[in-house]
């Protein structure tokens, strides 16, 4: 399959071309790297070569991958807190990890040397599949390489709009305290106490790397973004409910960041020898936004089948029975027929925490997905799983007119008064 032919006509012939340099383009090189893959044409297109930190993802797994020696911290045991609970939650046989995108290029960089990747630095454009190679454009139409497989990592929007669409929308402070203020033992999961908008949900969180530094966030899940000024207003309302000083914090990095959360569908394969990894190949968890454990899923099974000399086409990143299950969720919490604190409060006090972070990654089996449905409340689930059922009938019999949707870019602002910023928003 993996033929070294060249043809002399276009600037750069390869096997495998990945469009996009971001994580999940990375995870794929280093995937390939530890793979020991040779005698593979490899190139990347990409206008921005990354490196350092510009995003910090949070996921949880089993420990004794290749990822452990990159993470910043990991913790084995997290609270889930709620107006009316405070849940110590023990993720045995899982860990809750933290990792920034530094180790994750760096890691890239040297797969790149290893593996003799040919790097174009150049926005992509147009993509021709003529069931045989693919051709790469530039933006002003020029050809910049033929590739008889691409990975297109790049952010674009479903294929139509969904019945729902919401955001995960954050802002995040990077905090270093002048002494000891946090466990860094536990980190903080989700912690409901935040006030709560009133189309959807809000939680902070507290990944604390050791006792004097930690990364302290605000979440919503809603259909629109905040303003800047909104975001620090949140932040510093949800630091004073944790007890932490200002006058001892200093803020030295700023995260901001946007997720869809959408049962849109997302095309994985749009066509013959285009494979798309990312959101923008369904790997974010539509009830979550959590995107980075499929990603490096993905990773691993097209390492394994360009080793293997197969085509380089990752499985789905979730089963089609959890796609719908988002969806129904989607449209209880839109439509208020749920209280979102309440409806994640039940998730955990019902089920193992393991059980749930698995049921988030697509990772449990049909009785186990039972298990998880039993512990939601009936009547609004009912009422939602059969509006989602009339919804799609309606789609089916009349092509839905529903208004483009893209996700937007996120809310960047300046360090709130009184704190100091340094580094990059993501």
């Amino acid at each position: 399959m993996w033929q070294r032919d060249r043809m002399d006509s276009w600037p750069v012939d390869v096997d495998l071309a990945l469009v996009g340099g971001g994580g999940a383009a990375s995870l794929v090189l280093a995937a390939l790297a530890r793979h020991r893959v040779r005698d593979v044409r490899i190139a990347v297109v990409d206008p921005v070569h990354r490196r350092g930190q510009d995003r910090t993802w949070a996921f949880w797994g089993r420990s004794g991958n290749d990822l452990d020696e990159l993470l910043s911290a990991s913790w084995s045991r997290v609270e889930v807190v709620t107006p009316d609970a405070h849940r110590a939650l023990d993720l045995t046989p899982l860990r809750y990890a933290m990792l920034r995108s530094g180790p994750i290029y760096a890691r890239a960089a040297e797969a790149e040397r290893q593996l003799g990747v040919t790097r174009i630095a150049a926005a992509a454009g147009r993509v021709d599949d003529d069931g045989d190679r693919v051709l790469v454009r530039a933006v002003d139409g020029r050809p910049l390489l033929r590739a008889r497989w691409l990975l297109d990592s790049r952010p674009r929007p479903p294929r139509r709009p969904g019945r729902t669409n919401w955001l995960q929308h954050f802002r995040g402070w990077w905090l270093t305290a002048d002494r000891p203020v946090f466990d860094p033992a536990r980190a903080v999961l989700m912690d409901f106490r935040t006030p709560q908008p009133a189309r959807g949900v809000s939680f902070g969180y507290v990944l604390p790397v050791d006792s004097r530094y930690a990364l302290v966030e605000y979440t919503e899940f809603s259909p629109d973004l905040l303003t800047a000024a909104a975001y620090d207003t949140a932040l510093a309302g949800y630091r004073d409910l944790l007890g932490l000083d200002a006058a001892r914090l200093t803020v030295t990095e700023v995260e901001n960041g946007v997720i869809p959360m959408t049962d849109g569908p997302f095309v994985a394969r749009p066509s013959p020898r285009v494979v798309r990894l990312g959101t923008g190949g369904g790997a974010t968890r539509p009830s979550t936004g959590f995107t980075f454990s499929a990603m490096h899923r993905q990773a691993e099974q097209v390492a394994r089948a360009v080793a293997a000399g197969r085509p380089p086409v990752p499985a789905p990143a979730y089963p089609g029975r959890h796609r719908w299950m988002d969806a129904v969720a989607l449209r209880a919490l839109d439509g208020g027929l749920v209280n979102g604190p309440e409806f994640f409060g039940r998730l955990f006090d019902r089920n193992p925490a393991s059980r749930v972070l698995r049921f988030l990654d697509g990772d449990t089996s049909l009785a186990e997905d039972l298990a998880v449905m039993r512990s939601t409340r009936l009547r609004p689930m009912v009422t939602a799983t059969v509006a989602d059922a009339a919804a799609r009938v309606r789609d089916r019999s009349a092509p839905s007119r529903r208004p483009a949707w893209t996700v937007p870019p996120p809310v960047v602002g300046s360090a709130p008064p009184g704190v100091e910023r340094s580094g990059s928003d993501r």
